[in-house]
């Protein structure tokens, strides 16, 4: 066998593993063959760049780099839906739709999934491209991103058109979106505010790894183009299932605006149960023949009809509102509500957000208040009924001091909202940080939980997490439920913890917008905590990815004497505060102050090990050309537009040969 017919034999075997895991939810090897697989063909393509495939099953992890995205004519038109809330909406629907075409009429109905609407292109079988619905003449080219949502085929199977396009969403299930929310918030980051317009921003990130890291969905539903092979919508559906798309199984051929109604009303009740977020039914006429014959008007197709569901909504009284305050001091107002059932769950609460919204709405004390799900989760208040307000009622004044130490709130010039400076002596931020300290991605340190995280603090035991170190098991038997294993275990997670690589430390500490990855570039550009915190904010910028925002709470981190005080603690305690012997193997200062851009196809080395050796040797991979580019190392295949900018700006231009002879 070639090495071509290698090739293609794997591709084609994880294509359709791809599909039997993802698509039809039935693998049929483990996760751990199909990794080697992968491996395989991976390595088999880095040795053999000219059997380049741009639909590669290997393009799924990403690394993409898109500064700009390409503006892009629809070849077919995205329209909108025009929309109905009624039943006497879609009878002088179909009113409109029989004076316009002769004979019997059947409907599709499907499920109206809330995303981000998409177009893919298909050409011979491959997926060309991918489009935003941008003003629906033109949109985005998000390709690459695109290329790394597993339900999106990059090679179809059976019978499928020479070229077409095919329309859907691309969602978040909301199973996936908590868990993302859990890490941001682990990571002292905000939390995504619906899983809509997280999937949407999903497919504007620049680097297309990180698309991939979140669990993202394409659900499609529409075929556009000629010679189709199909004459009904409901046949189109299945003839795209059959290709190889993750078509929605829950759809219904109705004969009447009664059968219609029938799907309407069951789905408004069972949605509540579904993966993904619905806003209402897509009604389509079925025969396209007579689709085309309808025909659109200048905003809307007349063939099709969005029922849009009514957003649940329940009435109760505010009674109070509370104010949480968060482990980076955040504090956000919460609505206490007479108690309300909204789809499926009792409501005692509601957010607020911070004092605009509180504002905005001008919602005060014994208010009659309107309440929805956003985003079918989180419950909000969206009006207030002013007309059966008291008379004597008065506006809420914001809170001024913190409720739980007393300290003056402070707001800075451009932040929404308030924060409670006491950062090291008030409760919650305390317990909070502690937690931090020791999840799974940071310290990780076994048999120590949050209920007894603010059990020990409350009983003065630790004051912040560096005291954790000082604990033995008779300063830990007489709290409530510790029994003499469960000390053991404590004190024994807490010894163990000072093994913990230098990068999850850092990550641990809580430095404000010092997520998980952020901790990474740091630890491994700075190699210890001394460079760090005599880093300059200029300094700090120049590591790749590092904002100002980043850098100047990194500076303000190590610029306060208590977090000083804090760090040389761990230091007393043996806790990693430098990168390993292992990890400084080979590492040099050779390419520092340059800063590379890499673009091409390569033979010695493969890109990512080209970018390693950069960063291995002091140097900083960018990802565009710009005046502040030291090289830009080209490899085959590049495109002419970077070579012609980099001559543009006199950047020097290395090859692959040249690069590598650079190093020592």
């Amino acid at each position: 066998m070639t090495i071509a017919e290698k090739i293609q034999n794997l591709r084609a075997a994880l294509h359709q593993h791809n599909h039997n895991y993802y698509i039809l939810d039935n693998p049929t090897i483990s996760d751990y063959d199909f990794d080697m697989l992968l491996k395989q063909l991976q390595e088999l393509e880095t040795a053999y760049p000219e059997f380049d495939d741009p639909n590669s099953p290997t393009k799924r992890v990403g690394g993409g780099i898109t500064k700009n995205f390409e503006t892009v004519v629809h070849e077919n038109r995205m329209y909108s839906l025009d929309n109905s809330y009624s039943k006497e909406d879609l009878l002088d629907w179909e009113k409109r739709v029989r004076k316009i075409v002769d004979g019997p009429v059947s409907y599709t109905c499907e499920l109206k999934y809330d995303g981000a609407s998409i177009s893919l292109t298909y050409v011979n079988g491959q997926l060309q491209q991918a489009i935003t619905r941008g003003d629906g003449f033109q949109g985005d080219n998000v390709t690459e991103n695109i290329k790394t949502i597993r339900t999106v085929p990059l090679q179809l199977k059976g019978d499928f058109p020479e070229k077409f396009d095919i329309r859907g969403e691309i969602v978040l299930p909301f199973e996936g979106f908590v868990k993302m929310n859990e890490a941001r918030i682990e990571a002292g980051e905000e939390p995504y505010a619906n899983p809509r317009n997280t999937a949407s921003g999903s497919l504007k990130l620049q680097d297309s790894s990180e698309t991939a890291k979140r669990p993202l969905e394409c659900l499609l539903y529409s075929l556009v183009g000629v010679n189709l092979g199909v004459t009904t919508q409901f046949e189109s559906l299945e003839k795209a299932r059959s290709w190889g798309f993750k078509v929605p199984e829950i759809a219904a051929l109705a004969h009447s605006i009664d059968e219609v109604m029938e799907f309407v009303n069951l789905w408004d009740k069972k949605r509540t149960n579904l993966p993904y977020e619905t806003d209402g039914v897509v009604i389509k006429i079925n025969n396209l023949q007579q689709q085309e014959e309808l025909g659109y008007t200048a905003k809307v197709p007349r063939w099709a009809m969005a029922y849009k569901f009514k957003a649940e909504q329940v009435v109760t009284k505010l009674e109070s509102v509370a104010y949480q305050v968060g482990r980076t001091g955040a504090i956000t107002p919460v609505a206490n509500l007479e108690p309300v059932n909204l789809a499926g769950t009792t409501v005692k609460r509601a957010s607020l957000h911070n004092a605009d919204q509180i504002e905005k709405l001008d919602i005060r004390i014994s208010d009659t208040v309107f309440v929805e799900k956003g985003g079918e989760i989180i419950p909000k208040i969206v009006g207030v009924a002013v007309e059966s307000r008291a008379e004597d009622s008065v506006p809420i004044q914001y809170a001024t001091h913190c409720p739980e130490c007393d300290t003056l709130l402070v707001r800075t010039e451009g932040d929404a909202k308030h924060y409670c400076p006491n950062e090291f002596h008030c409760p919650p931020q305390v317990i909070g940080r502690i937690e931090h300290f020791i999840s799974r991605k940071a310290m990780d340190i076994e048999g120590l939980g949050g209920e007894t995280v603010a059990l020990l603090v409350k009983q003065g035991l630790v004051h912040d997490y560096t005291d954790l170190y000082t604990l033995t098991v008779e300063d830990i038997l007489p709290l409530e439920r510790i029994a003499q294993k469960s000390a053991e275990n404590l004190v024994n997670g807490v010894a163990a913890s000072v093994k913990i690589p230098f990068e999850r430390v850092l990550f641990a500490i809580g430095i404000r917008f010092v997520g998980e990855t952020v901790a990474k570039k740091l630890a491994k550009h700075f190699k210890d905590i001394e460079a760090l915190a005599n880093a300059s904010v200029e300094t700090l910028e120049n590591v790749d990815e590092i904002g100002v925002k980043i850098a100047q709470s990194v500076v303000a981190y190590f610029n306060n004497e208590v977090n000083i005080k804090q760090i040389e603690k761990l230091r007393n305690f043996g806790v990693q505060l430098k990168l390993s012997a292992e990890d400084l193997e080979g590492q040099t200062e050779t390419l520092s102050g340059n800063s590379y851009v890499v673009s091409g196809v390569f033979t010695q080395v493969s890109r990512k090990e080209l970018k390693e050796l950069i960063e291995k040797h002091g140097g900083k991979v960018s990802s565009a050309i710009s005046s502040k580019t030291s090289y830009l190392i080209a490899g085959d295949k590049m495109g002419p537009s970077k070579l012609a900018k980099a001559e543009s700006l006199k950047v020097p231009i290395l090859s692959e040969a040249d690069f590598l002879a650079m190093l020592p």
